[in-house]
C-alpha cells in the first residue's frame, strides 16, 4: 500500500513542476528561451606580449608629501600642512590659473613674493579651495609652502592587445599609481614607446623581481594614452602594434567563458620578442564590477620559473590565452609566493578601452 501511495505521488510531482516551470516561460521569457538573447559580438584583437615604455604627464600636479620650512623668522613652519593640504591631492589651480607642471607651481609661489595663494585642489571627486601664505626659507632665502609634489611617470610594462578596427590599444592590465600615495594618476597627456628587456631581476618570496627594460626610441610614439583605470591603460595608435611572432588576430572570451584549468601567458623576457608559458588558472573570481583581480593564476613552466621565479614587475598585461582566445591579462603578483598572481578579465579591459560598452 505504501508503494503505491509513494508511486501516486511521483506521479503528480512530476507534472506539478512542469506546470510551475511552463508557467514561468510565459511571464519571463527574456530569461529562458534562448532566440530572445541578443549574442555577444565576437571581438577579435592582435595579442600583445611585447614591452612597451610608457609616460604620463598628470592633470594638475600631485601632491605627494609635506615638509616642514625653517622660516627667516627661525622657526619652523607648515602652511600646506597648517591649511588642511593632504598628500593625495591634487593642486588644479593657483590664483584661477590652471598649473599642470611643477615648474608652473614654483613660479607661481616665487612670482607671490609672500603674499596668499589660492590653490583649487582637487580631493576624490570633490573641490576644494584653500588659501596659503608662502614662507621665505631661512637657508635658500625662497618662498615655499612646504609640499612634494610631482606631475609624470615613466617605466615598462607590457601590451595586451591592438583593435585595428578602432585603432585602440590596452596595457598593464591594472592602473598607473603613484608611489607615495597610492592613487591612480589622472591623465593629461601620456605615450607608449618602443622598449626592449635587457635583464631580469628574480623574484623570490618577499621580494618581488623585475624586467629591467629601456626606451629604445624615445621620439617614436606607438600610441597616445586617454584613459588610466583599475583595469589598465588604454588610447589611439599611432601605428599598428602587431608583433612579427604573433601576428594574426584572436577571438576574445567573455568573462563567463574563462574556466579553471590549462593556460598560456604572452610575455617578453629578452629583447622585444613575446613567448608563450603555460600556466594554470586556479580561480576565476564572480565580480559584478570591473576590477584587477578577476582570476587566479600560478606559473608553471619551468622555462619561466627558472629565470623569473614566477610572475614580476614589468609583465603587467601580459595577455593570457586559453582555448586559443585571449581571456586576460597578467595584474599582480602575491609577494610570499612569487609563482601565483592575479590576471583581469579582457573584458574589463575592453569595456574600460570603449571598444565594448559598459
Amino acid at each position: 500500500m505504501d508503494k503505491k501511495i509513494n508511486k501516486s505521488i511521483m506521479i503528480l510531482i512530476a507534472p506539478f513542476f512542469f506546470f510551475i516551470l511552463s508557467f514561468q516561460y510565459k511571464i519571463y521569457p527574456g530569461y529562458l528561451n534562448i532566440s530572445a538573447v541578443s549574442a555577444k559580438p565576437n571581438i577579435q584583437v592582435y595579442p600583445g606580449g611585447q614591452p612597451i615604455g610608457v609616460k604620463l604627464n598628470t592633470k594638475g600636479v600631485l601632491v605627494v608629501g609635506l615638509s616642514n620650512l625653517k622660516g627667516t623668522d627661525g622657526k619652523m613652519h607648515n602652511p600646506a600642512n597648517d591649511n588642511g593640504v593632504k598628500a593625495g591631492d591634487i593642486i588644479i589651480a593657483i590664483n584661477g590659473m590652471e598649473v599642470n607642471t611643477c615648474e608652473e607651481v614654483s613660479k607661481k609661489i616665487k612670482e607671490s613674493e609672500g603674499k596668499g595663494l589660492d590653490l583649487t585642489i582637487q580631493r576624490k571627486e570633490a573641490k576644494i579651495n584653500k588659501t596659503l601664505v608662502p614662507i621665505k626659507t631661512l637657508e635658500e632665502g625662497k618662498y615655499k609652502i612646504g609640499l612634494w609634489i610631482r606631475d609624470s611617470t615613466a617605466g615598462i610594462g607590457t601590451l595586451t592587445f591592438y583593435h585595428s578596427e578602432t585603432g585602440s590599444f590596452g596595457a598593464l592590465g591594472h592602473a598607473i599609481t603613484d608611489m607615495d600615495t597610492g592613487d591612480i594618476l589622472k591623465v593629461r597627456e601620456g605615450k607608449i614607446i618602443s622598449s626592449s628587456i635587457v635583464s631580469v631581476k628574480k623574484g623570490v618570496r618577499g621580494e618581488p623581481g623585475e624586467l629591467r627594460g629601456i626606451f629604445t626610441d624615445e621620439n617614436n610614439n606607438l600610441g597616445s594614452i586617454q584613459y588610466n583605470t583599475n583595469c589598465g591603460i588604454f588610447g589611439k595608435c599611432q601605428e599598428q602594434l602587431i608583433n612579427k611572432s604573433f601576428n594574426k588576430p584572436m577571438s576574445i572570451a567573455y568573462k563567463n567563458e574563462v574556466k579553471t584549468g590549462k593556460a598560456q601567458v604572452l610575455t617578453t623576457i629578452e629583447g622585444e620578442e613575446p613567448k608563450l608559458y603555460d600556466i594554470e588558472i586556479e580561480e576565476t573570481l564572480n565580480q559584478r564590477e570591473p576590477g584587477p583581480k578577476s582570476m587566479v593564476i600560478r606559473i608553471i613552466d619551468k622555462r619561466l620559473l627558472n629565470t623569473t621565479g614566477g610572475i614580476i614587475q614589468g609583465m603587467s598585461g601580459s595577455p593570457i590565452i586559453q582555448n586559443n582566445k585571449i581571456v586576460g591579462a597578467v595584474t599582480h603578483v602575491l609577494v610570499n609566493k612569487p609563482d601565483v598572481g592575479y590576471g583581469v578579465y579582457i573584458e574589463w579591459m575592453l569595456k574600460d578601452s570603449g571598444i565594448l560598452e559598459k
